[in-house]
């Protein structure tokens, strides 16, 4: 039996494709004890360093080692976390400017879910090309960048900001992020030229059809990786406490020592310095997200306790 250290690049469902420590490919399962114990958080995802080992042709996942960083989303019925990429250090978190249209409640929640994740968040809209697409990301570009997020707009038809979505993702580990139907396989393709994805259609309700069936870390010329994830229909945090929550939104996290009250909600204090801001240092329609969301956190607390 032979034993080597490796790096997960993609999961098949049940089946990892693994990079050996020597550059080599492997196709390697779960086993013994960690596939046991391999559901929710403890699952074997993409970014994740193991220990793999050989008997003849057939390698297995032996043991999973620490993890840096977790990308974590409610799993099903907000029941459990389920992590889906790990060691990762940015997250894209990507829209359409049309068809479908971008719902900023969304890209709240997903921009949560790095923050909490220790990640260094942007925005990347697509579809710059598609009519009225123009005022749609001047109006996000104004809402994100206002509260010290980058922004990215890009055109796979005509390749405007294609070159500065790519220096900013090299030498970086990245999640790409979004719901179905935002053209994530397109612009992988259009940043990566060789790469083989598959591409959807939108379909009928606005809302895309599911094109990534499987996670996988896609290689950049200049270093650094883009995971590409299964198109995320809802994006519902986990395991942030509701009294944190505020740290997740930097306009919120700046003012937070300001409000009267240490343990303030910002939701009906006196002498709130997030409430006074509002509508100026903080946008109110992040304001509505943060307070949709800790009602959410707070009446799953109250279910759990």
């Amino acid at each position: 039996m032979t034993s080597s250290t490796g790096w997960v690049e993609e999961a098949l469902g049940g089946v990892y494709r693994v990079v050996l420590e020597d550059g080599r490919r492997v196709e390697a399962s779960v086993r013994g004890r960690l596939k046991q114990s391999g559901g929710g958080t403890e699952r074997i995802v993409v970014g994740d360093v193991v220990r793999v080992t050989a008997e003849g042709d057939t390698w297995a996942i032996a043991e999973r080692g620490a993890r840096r960083s977790e990308l974590v989303r409610a799993g099903f019925r907000a029941r459990a976390g389920k992590v889906i990429a790990a060691n990762l250090d940015h997250i894209a978190v990507m829209v359409a400017a049309a068809d479908p249209a971008a719902r900023e409640e969304w890209i709240d929640r997903m921009l949560v879910i790095g923050e909490h994740a220790g990640l260094t968040p942007l925005l990347l809209i697509n579809k710059l090309d598609l009519p009225g697409a123009p005022e749609r990301v001047a109006a996000l570009t104004h809402l994100y960048a206002a509260v010290g997020y980058p922004v990215h707009a890009v055109s796979v038809v005509s390749g405007t900001g294609l070159e500065a979505l790519r220096e900013a993702l090299t030498g970086h580990e990245s999640a790409l992020v979004g719901p179905s139907g935002v053209g994530k396989s397109s612009v992988l393709n259009a940043l990566v030229p060789d790469l083989a994805a598959r591409t959807g259609t939108v379909s009928g309700d606005g809302r895309g059809r599911h094109t990534t069936v499987s996670s996988r870390a896609v290689p950049l010329a200049g270093g650094g990786h883009v995971v590409d994830t299964p198109g995320f229909a809802d994006a519902e945090p986990w395991d942030v406490p509701p009294e944190d929550l505020d740290l997740c939104f930097p306009e919120l996290r700046v003012l937070r020592a300001q409000c009267r009250f240490r343990a303030c909600t910002h939701m009906h204090e006196p002498g709130c310095a997030v409430r006074d801001a509002l509508g100026v240092q903080v946008p109110e329609s992040r304001y509505r997200s943060y307070r949709k969301l800790r009602d959410s956190l707070e009446e799953r607390a109250r279910r759990d306790w």
